[in-house]
């Protein structure tokens, strides 16, 4: 591998101005060749993942068809079961019609008040009657993969993260975050699953290896072939990564690739033709621009020539990687309606930074030559990890309030006309701290 390459990968997310790398982590043959993290990012944070959370829920849905908990052509209402009729193409909806997006929907229900105001979301979605037959299109539906969730948790008596932890979580070493709940006690299945970059490693390699982890057949003999193959094609989707057919609850890309990913840049790709995976978390809008470099510079280089000086360059930079606060951000145009800064005041090395929303008050620890942490509490048991970082401004100063377990941050500029708070890219739903809160200490 060319460490060069690597290099220019990295300076073309740089260089592009609307893309935003957090970690990034490239294996080959099974071995790390280059892994590093952006300050104040490191190796011990477990991350929103967004919708890379669904190739865990896929991977639940074949541990439970190797054990007969379910077949994949169970129907839907067999196993949630309405109250009430429902349409026949509701009726004839199966489990792996939810996998591979093809609930014969045309477009995402998520915002359909049917789910987004339902005691039950799942029971929500089966009262929306698909506008085809089921199996017949692709629609990206994360209702649909709630509901696969729905059904898992319901034939395991479990939560998701319970039914993985000893037969994935556990036999990759992995500690879990937080997955995200609605309603209590019911892991949310399409997003909400936290993990550190190791964690996805650990994952991708599983996959490319057909299951098999350490020398140990992890997942159920085949279940990979059936997860990556291409189930639905999608040839009408905008991006071309995007365009490639889906599987089950993965993507398939270009160039031999398939990938889970998840909003923002969450990237676990599997390069079975170079035998690598790629591992990526970010905060971009730009997800393609991320495929699009890593296809101009990493491609070419592989198996090309090497050379001890980008070694030592690529080591060098992998060692010193901090995102940019010091140039005009396109996303940082989001107004933060729901916060106000109460106060800004010097401090030792810093600032003390206070934040007011929705009755809550937060106080957070700026530094100027670091990213000091402060783990804000919500609510009781609940809480928020900031780091945050400042410089000074003209006769104010520019804060950058980073939420190390998403993707998210926020800035924060003060001066004598007053203050303003906006986001980097914004939480998906809910654009709040607190919606960003977990567990202290986590389940």
């Amino acid at each position: 591998m060319d460490a060069a390459g690597v290099l220019a990968f990295l300076d073309a997310v740089q260089t592009a101005g609307d893309q935003e790398l957090h970690s990034v982590a490239l294996l080959r043959h099974g071995r790390v060749f280059a892994r590093g993290w952006w300050e104040p990012y490191g190796p011990d944070d477990a991350t929103l993942m967004y919708s890379l959370s669904k190739s865990f829920t896929s991977t639940a849905l074949g541990f439970a068809v190797a054990e007969g908990l379910v077949t994949l052509d169970d129907k839907v209402v067999d196993r949630l079961r309405p109250d009430g009729e429902v349409g026949p193409r509701t009726a004839a909806m199966t489990l792996r019609d939810l996998a591979a997006m093809a609930s014969g929907h045309h477009a995402d229900t998520l915002d359909d008040p049917r789910v987004r105001d339902a005691a039950d979301p799942a029971l929500g979605f089966l009262s929306i009657e698909p506008e085809s037959d089921p199996g017949t299109v692709f629609a990206y539906n994360n209702p649909a993969t709630y509901t696969l969730g729905a059904v898992l948790q319901s034939v395991t008596g479990t939560t998701l993260t319970a039914y993985l932890r000893p037969r994935l979580f556990e036999p990759l070493g992995i500690t879990p975050g937080w997955w995200d709940q609605r309603p209590a006690g019911r892991d949310i299945a399409f997003t909400g699953l936290h993990l550190t970059t190791e964690a996805l490693v650990r994952f991708g390699q599983l996959y490319l290896d057909g299951g098999v982890y350490a020398g140990r057949q992890v997942l159920p003999e085949g279940w990979t072939a059936t997860a990556l193959a291409l189930h639905t094609p999608n040839p009408a989707e905008p991006n071309p990564d995007w365009s490639q057919g889906y599987s089950f609850q993965f993507w398939r890309g270009r160039h031999g690739t398939v990938r889970g990913d998840g909003a923002y840049g969450q990237f676990v790709v599997l390069l079975p033709e170079q035998d690598a995976v790629l591992v990526a978390t970010g905060g971009t809008e730009n997800m393609q621009g991320v495929l699009d470099a890593a296809w101009a510079h990493l491609l070419p280089a592989f198996d090309a020539p090497t050379s001890t000086e980008a070694d030592a360059a690529l080591a060098e930079r992998l060692e010193h990687l901090e995102i940019a606060t010091d140039r005009p951000d396109p996303l940082a145009d989001r107004a933060a309606d729901e916060l106000r800064v109460v106060d800004v005041r010097e401090a030792d090395g810093g600032w003390t930074l206070t934040l007011e929303e929705a009755g809550r008050t937060y106080t957070v620890a700026v530094g100027r030559q670091g990213w000091p942490r402060t783990d804000l509490a919500v609510a009781d048991g609940w809480g928020v990890l900031v780091a945050a970082h400042g410089t000074d401004a003209g006769d104010g100063a520019a804060l950058d309030v980073v939420l190390v377990e998403s993707p998210h941050r926020l800035r924060v500029l003060t001066g004598p006309a007053g203050s303003s708070v906006t986001w980097h890219t914004t939480p998906l739903w809910r654009p709040t701290i607190a919606s960003l809160a977990t567990p202290r200490p986590r389940a």
